[in-house]
């Protein structure tokens, strides 16, 4: 074999080089504290059985959730995502897990077992009218809205759900969350041109008009994902029950307060 000249050796090395450099990488994005959360011991079957649906450390990660981050759960229902935001930010951070008294009802209060015995210390369950969020201005580094966010334009016939003026909510939420916060929304897709129009029929909302609502209250839309999307879904179809469960198409969106 003939001997390897200087120019080949240096090349050899750099290749290795890249290789270390790749696999550090790798490894360093595999153990990120958005995959921990997931992997976290204790975490209930039923929640470990919705991760494949929810994809959620992509989109916690995608919203740049961080230790210390004070973070609203809204319309939380049994807790979910408040479970693994407690994980991300941290001793230093706190989680509101926020329902109205028909959120409370739906989930069975099941947030109650999630909380039990301090389990999730930096986790605060608060029962609150969404028209008048008992918290201060500018209190919260981020706030969820996942699946929810249609149901404000959503005028019950029957059952504990209240109506409640959008715009009033979506103000307050603005009013929350401080200068340069981050807004995560995730949401069953209707079709494009509907508006608010399906919100209480199938329990949809069109992507572009919620994009627009967000942006009236002070928020910027800066990232979107299409890990939710499922181009089969034909967006006709109730979305919480029937053949479209676990099946509907989902927009998500990373929405920065500007003011």
């Amino acid at each position: 074999m003939p001997a390897l000249t200087f120019a080949t050796r240096r090349t050899a090395v750099f290749v290795v080089l890249l290789g270390v450099v790749a696999l550090v990488g790798t490894n360093a994005r595999a153990s990120d504290v958005y995959d921990a959360a997931v992997a976290h011991a204790g975490r209930s079957s039923d929640d470990l059985k919705r991760d494949s649906l929810d994809h959620p450390a992509d989109l916690l990660r995608l919203a740049g959730i961080k230790p210390g981050m004070r973070v609203a759960d809204f319309l939380a229902a049994d807790g979910y995502y408040s479970e693994l935001l407690s994980y991300i930010v941290g001793p230093r951070g706190h989680v509101l897990l926020i329902n109205n008294g028909a959120y409370d009802h739906w989930s069975d209060n099941a947030w109650q077992q999630r909380l039990a015995n301090g389990r999730l210390p930096n986790v605060e369950h608060r029962t609150m009218e969404v028209e008048h969020l008992d918290m201060p201005d500018h209190s919260l580094d981020a706030v969820l809205l996942i699946r929810v966010y249609h149901d404000l334009y959503w005028v019950a016939t029957e059952g504990p759900w209240p109506k409640m003026d959008p715009n009033l909510v979506l103000n307050e939420i603005a009013r929350t969350v401080k200068p340069g916060g981050v807004l995560l929304l995730v949401d069953h897709s209707a079709k494009p041109g509907t508006g608010a129009a399906d919100a209480g029929r199938i329990h949809r909302i069109d992507e572009e008009y919620a994009r627009r609502d967000f942006e009236k209250h002070g928020f910027t839309l800066v990232a979107k994902s299409d890990v939710l999307r499922r181009p089969d879904d034909p967006r006709e179809l109730i979305t919480y029950k029937g053949p479209m469960v676990g099946k509907t198409d989902r927009f998500v969106m990373v929405l920065r307060k500007q003011r």
